[in-house]
Formats: C-alpha cells, structure tokens, sequence
C-alpha cells in the first residue's frame, strides 16, 4: 500500500475525533475477566464531553467484566481510521444511574435501557488514553491523551 494522504495534525485529529464521539452509533468495547478471558462487543454508547456511557446487562460477560475488572478499551472505525480509548469503569445500577446518561441514550436511540429489565446497568467509560491514527504516516502522535489529560 502506498501513503498518499497527507497526515493530520494532532488538532485535526481531536476535533475530528470529538466528531465522531458525537455522531457515531457503535463501539466496539473490549474488557477480560480475573483469568484474562477477553470479551469483545459492539454496543450503543453516548458521549457527555468527558466520558462514554454504555449500558448492558450485568449478567454477562461484558457487564461482568466491566464492573469487576473496572477497565475497558473502547474502539471505532475501521483499520484505516481507528480510534482507540483506554478508560476505567465506573458502574451504576439502573436506580442510580445519572439522570444525564439515561436521557442521553434515549436521545440518541429512543432507549432507555431500564425499560428492558431489572439486569441492565449503565457503565461511565472515562478515557485515560486515546490514540487516533490514519495509517502508518499518523503513528506519530497518535496519543491524544495520556492519564487523562488531552496533550492537545
């Protein structure tokens, strides 16, 4: 494969990517258990300006892993156009669960995961690292943020 777009400046890439935090539909949210059994899912996530919110049931493996291992990596894009998000998890059960967070899915998606059953709990993603990349002529500077602070 040949480079032929000219790479971002790592401003473009955060503006580009707080875009995305707002207009995307899915994530793809990794986690792994105590033995380190990883689980991957695709899941309706919305963004507050700080942090993700997802919600899924706390009975498999993903709600598991989420609020015990309290770490996920959350991704978007393809191959070509990745973002990736290291953040640490901060669980909530339906019942207390930020008023915010609720309405901000429902915006999104018309759903208010609540309604579906008493298992779902909501899960605050707050970043500590993100890397944004377009290929190999935007590995440099890829991170975006480091222990939580933007380095743009």
């Amino acid at each position: 494969m040949k480079i032929t777009e000219t790479p971002r400046t790592p401003v473009e890439r955060k503006r580009r990517l707080l875009e995305r935090l707002e207009r995307e539909q899915d994530v793809w949210v990794a986690t792994a258990d105590a033995a380190g059994v990883p689980c991957m899912v695709a899941l309706w996530f919305a963004w507050d300006g700080r942090a993700l919110w997802v919600s899924t049931r706390l009975t498999n493996p993903t709600g598991r892993n989420l609020r015990d291992g309290g770490r996920a990596r959350v991704a978007f894009g393809d191959t070509r156009d990745v973002a990736l998000v290291d953040g640490e998890v901060d669980t909530f059960p339906a019942g207390e669960v930020p008023q915010a967070a609720v309405a901000a899915l429902r915006a999104k998606y018309g759903w208010d995961p609540r309604g579906d059953g008493a298992s779902y709990a909501f899960f605050r993603v707050r970043p500590r690292t993100v890397q944004v990349y377009r290929g190999e002529a935007e590995m440099r500077g890829r991170f975006l943020m480091k222990e939580g602070a933007w380095t743009v």
